[in-house]
């Protein structure tokens, strides 16, 4: 039986652009998916979303890994059973976390050698082929950890201010986001393709800004990114609402985190401010997480 764990992620920039070769920042949050597994006669996934064999509507991503790994070593059948704190559909990486620990669940118990990059490689093949389009930001992070720019894959300072998470409670499609984006871009592509490109650019200017540790100017710019965003169709009322309650209980910055359209948003804080910007998150009809950067990607917690 073997148990890995990876974490979820937050964009600091580059969301949607990213998708296009733009860069982006991304950082690996403390909230992790577990997998556990162990050989079996037949294949068996188990989360909260029910128990099923292969399927491709209710466990796509675990089920793609499953016939992936087939191709590199011979499985009979596996028992797989996944514990998430993640919520599903909110942009921070819970497809990417649960795929990530999936591979590196198995890599570990059949042997397959596989190394970080052939992870994170095979993982996002695995979006890809789930929806439709994808960057290989999440799965890069997940299995690294830390603070990357991507798709440079260059690690920056650890970010040491507080991290406040904002759900809306409201379910996102990924693949449906990326799909819009894509419409607006090829119907006004004067427009939306310097949009993308200016979103892309606030990576290059942020780099620094995050490497100086100046989480004041690195504020500044997620709330421009924000407003892109908003432009490019991805944002929601519901979104906008907690971001604008972060901000006006002090946060440093504050955005849409992910594909948009619903699920969370993150604000930068002061560490000292972290209750009073959950709290406002919370009034405002959200559940608040307060967690931290972490430079831990995909680890094994067990092999028994």
């Amino acid at each position: 039986m073997v148990t890995c764990s990876a974490p979820g992620k937050i964009y600091v920039f580059g969301e949607h652009a990213v998708v296009y070769g733009e860069s982006a920042i991304c950082c690996a949050i403390d909230i992790r998916t577990r997998v556990n597994a162990e050989p079996s006669e037949s294949v068996e996934i188990e989360s909260v979303l029910g128990k099923t064999g292969i399927d491709y509507d209710i466990h796509p991503y675990v089920s793609n890994v499953i016939e992936r790994i087939r191709e590199i070593v011979p499985i009979k059948g596996v028992s797989i059973k996944i514990d998430s704190d993640l919520p599903v559909g909110s942009g921070l990486g819970s497809s990417a976390a649960v795929t990530i620990a999936t591979i590196q669940t198995l890599n570990y118990l059949f042997g397959c050698k596989l190394s970080l990059e052939d992870i994170a490689n095979l993982g996002y093949e695995v979006e890809r082929k789930v929806q439709g389009a994808a960057s290989p930001t999440d799965t890069y992070v997940s299995t690294v950890g830390g603070v990357v720019m991507i798709p440079e894959r260059r690690k920056l300072k650890l970010i040491e201010c507080g991290i406040v998470i904002g759900d809306t409670k409201t379910f996102s499609s990924t693949k449906k986001l990326v799909a819009n984006v894509a419409e607006l871009r090829e119907s006004y592509p004067e427009i939306i393709i310097p949009l993308l490109s200016t979103i892309g650019e606030m990576s290059h200017i942020g780099e620094e800004m995050v490497n100086k540790r100046d989480y004041t100017l690195v504020g500044n710019l997620m709330n421009v990114n924000h407003g892109l965003l908003d432009a490019i169709g991805v944002g929601s009322p519901e979104l906008s609402l907690l971001v604008y309650a972060a901000r006006k209980k002090g946060a440093l910055g504050a955005k849409i985190t992910g594909a948009g359209g619903g699920g969370c948003m993150v604000a930068l804080i002061d560490v000292d401010g972290n209750r009073g910007v959950a709290d406002a998150i919370i009034d405002s009809g959200g559940n608040a997480i307060i967690t931290k950067a972490t430079e831990h990607g995909v680890i094994l917690e067990s092999d028994i």
